[in-house]
């Protein structure tokens, strides 16, 4: 009982009471970076799997040098593990950014935007897991799985023979990415309304 009070107090002081912030220009920007945030998830969460508008978002774009810089981060672990890096590496690299903020800079606001890239990150996955036995997204060389030698999550399911789910297992993706989103407006929307009060006077 008393590990588990303590764990409740600690996780309260990492996750909300180390933002102590009370200036007028950090509220305000933080105000409008929760409310894009919250506009553009909303789209994200909104729009089916199928039409992979992540894929397509500029957010895509920032997403990818960290997917292809986790395909040689992991070669040395072996073929598997270097196909798989491509899709561990985008969404690592949010996770770095939100321990760092965390740890570092004691800074818990920054880190649930970074859990929403988090979440953004992993629905951006979710229509390339889907596409794995299609084959019909365009890859990045301009071309489909079709035209090469299929893509990262048709190699892996089809390794692990579990091709058959690639429906069910992009649409488990989907669905943690929208939970964490979700969790992410809870977080920051506290952290936020937290700011406010400290601001009023008395």
């Amino acid at each position: 009982m008393k590990s588990a009070i303590a764990w409740r107090q600690a996780a309260k002081q990492w996750l909300i009471e180390s933002d102590t912030k009370t200036d007028a220009w950090s509220f305000y920007g933080r105000a409008v970076l929760f409310v894009i945030l919250v506009r553009w998830g909303w789209t994200f969460i909104a729009t089916p799997l199928e039409t992979n508008y992540a894929g397509e978002s500029v957010l895509h774009l920032v997403n990818l040098p960290f997917h292809e810089a986790g395909h040689l981060l992991f070669m040395p672990f072996g073929r598997f593990m270097t196909i798989l890096g491509g899709s561990l590496g985008q969404v690592l690299m949010p996770l770095v950014c939100l321990v760092t903020f965390l740890v570092q800079t004691r800074d818990p606001f920054a880190a649930s935007v970074a859990l929403w890239w988090l979440a953004e990150s992993l629905m951006d996955l979710a229509p390339y897991i889907n596409d794995a036995r299609a084959l019909e997204l365009i890859l990045l060389g301009g071309v489909t799985g079709q035209e090469t030698d299929g893509h990262d999550w048709n190699n892996l399911l089809t390794m692990l023979g579990w091709l058959e789910y690639d429906h069910r297992l992009a649409r488990l993706v989907q669905h943690v990415g929208i939970l964490l989103m979700l969790a992410s407006y809870a977080w920051g929307g506290l952290l936020l309304l937290r700011h406010y009060r400290r601001r009023q006077p008395g």
